[in-house]
């Protein structure tokens, strides 16, 4: 059997326990991340939704939209249940023209934590995620220095860190407690991704087993996003034989992989919500994940 919860922080005195399968907001944005949603009254009836569905971790960002899935959230969650853990991401912006931006250094990073607070009508965020763009042109540890700061004002309950490299990961962690860890990862691409243009998107499975050994969280993001247009035979015959949909099966290969991802599948489809969340509901054995290994 799979656990149903996660620790997160655990050891700190300020833990966290969440149900092992949350919902990541991004999808609820108009085109290409921007903008508001194509059908706003379905977007907050996901959201509600979640809630009534035991979901208790939510992942946004205030430059996903801009602003848009914050606004969502307050709108359709306002006020929070009190075991609902927002989780937050700072270290990009978007411009006018729609094109991502590095926002990494200190006074961009306050900057943001601020805009998440006011949009989210909250006195302190209780997860943050620093998000590495490779190449962003402030060292690394000031990012990281920041965030701490901002943790000891009080702003930010727990720090994580996203699109991290193992080496980046260890240096986190040696500055502070980092409570969790947001990399892609999927059945479908579990390592480092390039893109044609050069970015670099970090992969969970490198920093997997350092998250294990230390009892972090890894949420993974893209998950279906790389995985889903792969068609691996080896999925379908899963999904055959557990009478589930593909999607389903890469969802449960996660929640069995490791207790210790905390999978976020997004959708602006209820009906996929739905869907998504029947994956909890699989059980595979150990026959079935050494087949799609």
């Amino acid at each position: 059997m799979k656990p149903q919860e996660i620790i997160i922080a655990a050891g700190t005195g300020n833990h966290l326990k969440v149900k092992r399968f949350g919902y990541g907001t991004m999808r609820l944005t108009g085109e290409g991340i921007w903008g508001e949603p194509a059908n706003r009254p379905e977007a907050l009836e996901i959201l509600k939704q979640c809630i009534k569905s035991g979901i208790n971790f939510l992942d946004t960002a205030d430059f996903y939209g801009e602003d848009v899935t914050n606004r969502l959230i307050k709108e359709a969650l306002y006020p929070y249940p009190n075991d609902l853990v927002i989780c937050t991401k700072v270290g990009g912006a978007r411009k006018p023209d729609k094109s991502w931006i590095n926002f990494n250094r200190p006074e961009d990073l306050r900057s943001s934590m601020e805009n998440n607070l006011r949009t989210l009508k909250l006195d302190q965020i209780t997860l943050v995620h620093f998000r590495v763009r490779p190449g962003g042109g402030v060292p690394f540890k000031e990012s990281m220095q920041a965030m701490f700061e901002m943790q000891n004002e009080g702003k930010i309950l727990h720090v994580g860190v996203s699109n991290v490299s193992p080496d980046e990961l260890e240096t986190a962690m040696a500055m502070g407690n980092i409570a969790t860890v947001e990399n892609m990862y999927g059945h479908g691409q579990r390592t480092s991704l390039r893109s044609a243009w050069g970015e670099e998107t970090r992969g969970g499975e490198e920093v997997l087993s350092i998250c294990e050994k230390n009892n972090i969280p890894m949420i993974p993001y893209f998950s279906l996003f790389q995985s889903m247009p792969k068609k691996d035979d080896r999925i379908a015959t899963m999904a055959k034989k557990h009478k589930a949909t593909e999607a389903q099966i890469n969802l449960a290969w996660l929640l069995h992989r490791s207790p210790w991802i905390l999978p976020i599948p997004g959708t602006s489809s209820l009906k996929h919500l739905e869907e998504n969340l029947k994956a909890t509901e699989i059980e595979l054995s150990e026959e079935d994940m050494k087949f799609l290994e």
